[in-house]
């Protein structure tokens, strides 16, 4: 009809602004990711065939509470040994892993292994997710552990305080601990580990799972000594090297977290190397490495005020990447006691789930983990529905359709009216070429003659664009969650 045709050429010129962006922009970059991933395979075969250095020096992120320089050599939170994975990898995921004792971690999500020698969580594979749609293909490796091509990982800990405990041994990236009991972590089954100082301290660490993606860890500490001694707890993801990411400019993918009344802090990676350090005071929320489906995130006390920061580290070959926070000083009397908990979400980034951790554990604004975008009040709600029809008729593409249509039907009244209005100009169109006729020289008295026809005449001239207006967010937020969900992931039609 040709009061379609609008429509039908903002339809038709948004298709050819989509084609040629994704001609001109995204297969460009997509060649150089995958040049870059090329020459980074290169370099990791290259720097297998070396032999290794021991006690190579530490290039690794700085501990919370500890100054930053990127690329300068620090101690690891709790010690001053040289960790592994600062050292450029010698070594495949397996050996890595076979490199020390574990314990073992299964649940109905997560395969993997914690390491005794640090306790880092750094070993998990997701059971539900595969690299690719082929069933057969190797399941998702979210952590993998210090000395791997990619180290990534999770530990928690204890800083010394000035004066009481400055000084005294505590466990770090080098520590042994034992374990009690049949050692195998699984949602039934807790662990707990143990390391004595030699001095007075025991430090006694509990972690559990549940049949998801989230661990507690319960650090206790035990003086048996005659002085008191002041400690800080700490927690840190680090992940070494620099990821491959999509690199789509509506998709975030980098450091995360929701710091107090700081709100949604969102860095990029490669924003954190040029940019430094990002540090802030608060109380409640979360930090962590968010990839496009899956997360590595820190939840300390929600009712504690700790410092949280996004630290860069290593070099401008190798960078690294750590979310860390440092809890307030806890004092532990002679022949007393004191501990800390806090929670670690490593795993996929399911809708339903993040939302039951957010409102089951009071974590606030858990669910911006997930990238909905500025326009989370379409988003959000439009997954709810999505999610809602897939339910009922069993198909995402359907239920996509089905929204799509819905929305249609939405904007109905105003689309009718636009058509109308569009119908009015047309009958208006031959008075509207008698006023340019009749005033060929005066633009000033055309506009003032056209106006008031279209007074008289009852029309509005923006009407048949406002319909089109009020599409084009709907439907990028409907984009934008078909984009970033995992729950669409692989989907069949």
């Amino acid at each position: 009809m040709p009061e379609n045709r609008n429509y039908i050429l903002a339809i038709a010129l948004s298709v050819v602004v989509l084609i040629a962006w994704h001609f001109f922009y995204n297969i460009p970059n997509m060649q150089k990711r995958e040049a870059e991933a090329a020459r980074q395979q290169a370099q990791a075969q290259q720097v297998q065939q070396q032999p290794s250095t021991p006690g190579a020096p530490s290039s690794a992120p700085t501990a919370p509470g500890t100054p930053s320089t990127a690329g300068s050599n620090v101690p690891t939170p709790g010690g001053s040994a040289t960790p592994a994975a600062s050292t450029p990898s010698t070594a495949t995921r397996e050996t890595a892993i076979a490199s020390s004792q574990r314990v073992p971690i299964e649940t109905p999500t997560l395969s993997g292994s914690l390491s005794l020698k640090g306790a880092r969580i750094d070993d998990l594979l997701l059971n539900g997710y595969r690299e690719t749609i082929d069933p057969a293909s190797p399941r998702i490796e979210l952590l993998s552990p210090s000395g791997a091509p990619h180290p990534y990982y999770a530990e928690f800990g204890w800083i010394a305080g000035a004066g009481a405990g400055d000084g005294m041994p505590l466990p770090n990236a080098q520590t042994e601990w034992s374990v009690a009991g049949n050692g195998r972590l699984t949602p039934e089954n807790p662990v707990t580990l143990t390391w004595d100082n030699g001095q007075g301290l025991v430090f006694n660490r509990k972690i559990s799972v549940d049949s998801s993606y989230m661990f507690t860890v319960t650090d206790e500490v035990r003086n048996s000594g005659d002085a008191a001694v002041t400690l800080y707890p700490y927690g840190l993801v680090s992940r070494h090297g620099r990821p491959q990411v999509a690199g789509y400019y509506i998709l975030h993918e980098g450091m995360i977290g929701v710091l107090g009344e700081a709100g949604l802090q969102e860095v990029k990676y490669k924003n954190l190397e040029k940019d430094g350090a990002v540090s802030m005071d608060a109380t409640g929320g979360w930090l962590g490495i968010t990839d496009k489906y899956w997360a590595a995130v820190l939840i300390p006390d929600q009712s504690t005020p700790y410092k949280g920061r996004f630290v860069p580290g290593g070099t401008a070959e190798t960078p690294n990447y750590q979310a860390d926070y440092l809890m307030p000083a806890v004092n532990v009397p002679a022949s007393g006691t004191a501990s800390t908990t806090a929670r670690l979400f490593a795993g996929a980034k399911e809708v339903s789930l993040i939302n039951s951790y957010e409102d089951r554990l009071g974590i606030s604004r858990f669910d911006l983990m997930i990238d909905w975008g500025w326009f989370y009040f379409l988003t959000k709600p439009l997954f709810v529905v999505i999610d809602w029809l897939y339910k009922l008729v069993g198909n995402f593409g359907v239920a996509i359709l089905l929204v799509t249509v819905m929305v249609k039907l939405i904007f109905f009244p105003l689309a009718n009216k636009s058509y109308t209005s569009m119908s009015k100009m047309k009958k208006a169109q031959p008075m509207v070429e008698q006023i340019k006729q009749r005033y060929p020289d005066d633009r000033m008295k055309q506009q003032q003659a056209m106006m008031e026809l279209y007074k008289k005449e009852k029309i509005n001239p923006m009407s048949g664009c406002l319909p089109i207006l009020l599409q084009i967010p709907v439907f990028f937020s409907l984009y934008k969650v078909l984009f970033v969900t995992i729950e669409m992931r692989h989907a069949p039609f």
